[in-house]
């Protein structure tokens, strides 16, 4: 008799534990929803900041200010304003009717990255439902809610997915081309007719993907490998012209710009490796999304040997291996978002799978079937609700989310120290802000406080007559006035031997920047040398957790 035919017949008993599984389940959804909104509570307060919260976001407007004017913001790195970006182009593109219609704010990318983010939740939750493919059931909505809901509760989507970063942008084209992808082989299989065109949608979300970021290269290698695994001929027909677009368009661009296109998104990205940080966001990713981790692995493991290999599987495995990448200079946690969008659709098609087998296995007791039919989901949601307590973040910055966090067992505030590489260390102080990942400056919504400090910091050098030699693009932005530098992208260029700094330090010599604003002290060490013998520091103004060191000429 099997799961489905047995749960039929039920004494009163069993009626009573019936509930079981659906008040597990629906502690797990009520879990993940809250999650959700926190992410939304927190991506409103990032819409209404003014001024940078991650170190990069204003060059990132910037790139979409140079786009919005018809202009390539991929620059010469040696001359004034020494600017360039180092990031391929669609993401700008995208936001350039934002930005000619409402102006060169940090909302329109934030919105548009943060919208990414749901895609991509919306796209993992219809690839674990099974929709779109044939002959795959469809009735187990809360699991697949489940699994869109994990990846935008993830500690690492939360503290970057509302961010004016390129990121999460790749991530959704990355996540639409191989759910599409599943559908399209498994639609084929089903009725043996190719479909080309389906294929070829597939191919534009992975260049899409790919000239969002250059990461995406992961996901193209995991999509290929999967089509030469199915039909070593069929890939290669499509790599070859996939690959000639590609490299078309990136000869394109490089021609326009003179060669600058090259230099700045290639050799600018040839950053020095550090193991240990490598294997430091290891553990912590492990540590922070063990059971999807966990159960996608055993999944694909699965697949291996029982069957074959699914395109999710192939992702999860690629994207994980490509995840080492987060170990370079610059990089960070959002390099691991692939694999948890991997991780969380193939978990979820894993658990999925379990029920079904549950479902449609013969028992030799009626009562066996019952409580397999009401312990395993029962068990599954469980699982779900333990994920939840190992990815718990809450900002706590009003009464209402304060009393949530003490109500479960949580602190309300931790001590954290200004960040400072420019002025003497500061003692640390609370911050109403909870994340399991530790301590993170990212998460915790900017308040009043932080955007009274960016409007202090724009208006000394508002005093002055010329654009602020500045680490944060903000300010000058918030002003109207050139941005001046990237100073990440300068260190990387330096590093390389790629970029000439003269005209830079005479201008900083002759003290012709009425302005220079620290925050991490980016700048290569010929440049922060001349500031430190030209410029003198007449203000300290803490914003977002750093300390801002304004400096005048001597």
């Amino acid at each position: 008799m099997t799961t489905a035919q047995a749960v039929e017949i039920r004494s009163p008993r069993q009626k009573a534990f019936a509930w079981l599984p659906k008040i597990i389940i629906g502690l797990a959804l009520a879990a993940f929803i809250g999650y959700f909104i926190v992410y939304l509570i927190y991506a409103v307060e990032l819409f209404r900041f003014p001024f940078d919260y991650d170190q990069g976001e204003g060059f990132e407007l910037m790139d979409t200010v140079y786009f919005s004017r018809g202009e390539w913001p991929y620059r010469d790195n040696d001359s004034y304003p020494f600017y360039s970006s180092n990031y391929p182009p669609l993401f700008h593109v995208v936001i350039v009717p934002l930005v000619w219609l409402f102006g060169p704010h940090y909302w329109t990318g934030r919105l548009v990255s943060f919208l990414g983010t749901l895609i991509t939740a919306a796209a993992i939750s219809w690839a674990v439902a099974g929709r779109g493919m044939p002959s795959r059931r469809t009735s187990r909505p809360w699991l697949a809610v489940l699994s869109g809901l994990a990846f935008l509760a993830s500690n690492y989507v939360y503290h970057v997915g509302p961010l004016f970063r390129q990121h999460m942008f790749m991530v959704m084209f990355e996540t639409l081309a191989i759910v599409w992808l599943a559908v399209t082989i498994d639609r084929e299989e089903a009725d043996g007719r190719q479909r080309n065109k389906s294929l070829l949608v597939v191919m534009a979300m992975l260049l899409a993907a790919g000239y969002t970021k250059q990461l995406a290269y992961a996901t193209v290698a995991a999509v290929f490998i999967f089509l030469f695994l199915r039909n070593p001929k069929r890939a290669i027909l499509w790599g070859i012209p996939f690959a000639a677009v590609t490299g078309l368009i990136f000869l394109g661009i490089n021609l326009a710009t003179n060669g600058e296109w090259m230099l700045n998104t290639v050799t600018a990205n040839l950053n020095p490796f550090i193991p240990g940080q490598a294997e430091g966001l290891f553990r912590q990713w492990f540590r922070l999304h063990t059971l999807l981790i966990v159960v996608a692995a055993i999944y694909a493991i699965y697949q291996l040997y029982a069957t074959r290999l699914s395109i999710y599987a192939i992702w999860f495995v690629v994207a994980t291996i490509n995840s080492v990448t987060a170990g370079k200079w610059g990089a960070g946690e959002s390099y691991f978002a692939t694999a948890i969008a991997a991780a969380c659709i193939l978990s979820g098609l894993a658990f999925k799978h379990l029920l079904d087998w549950a479902e449609d296995r013969t028992w030799s007791t009626r009562n066996r079937g019952y409580w397999v039919a009401v312990l395993l989901p029962s068990l599954i949601g469980l699982l779900y609700l333990w994920q939840a307590s190992r990815l718990f973040h809450m900002p706590t910055h009003t009464p209402a989310l304060a009393a949530i966090a003490e109500a479960l067992g949580r602190p309300t505030s931790v001590m954290i120290a200004p960040q400072t590489s420019c002025s003497a260390i500061r003692p640390a102080e609370p911050i109403p802000y909870i994340d399991s990942a530790g301590v993170s400056l990212l998460g915790r919504p900017p308040n009043a406080a932080d955007k009274a400090a960016g409007e202090q910091i724009a208006s000394l050098i508002a005093q002055g007559e010329t654009a602020a030699f500045s680490e944060d693009a903000g300010f000058n932005l918030f002003i109207g006035r050139d941005v001046v530098t990237n100073p990440t992208q300068l260190l990387n260029l330096y590093n390389n031997n790629s970029v000439d700094l003269t005209e830079m330090l005479a201008m900083l010599d002759r003290q012709e920047f009425d302005t220079v604003v620290l925050r991490a002290q980016f700048y290569p060490g010929p440049v922060l040398d001349v500031i430190g013998q030209r410029y003198e520091t007449t203000d300290l103004i803490q914003m977002n957790g750093f300390v801002y060191c304004v400096m005048r000429p001597r």
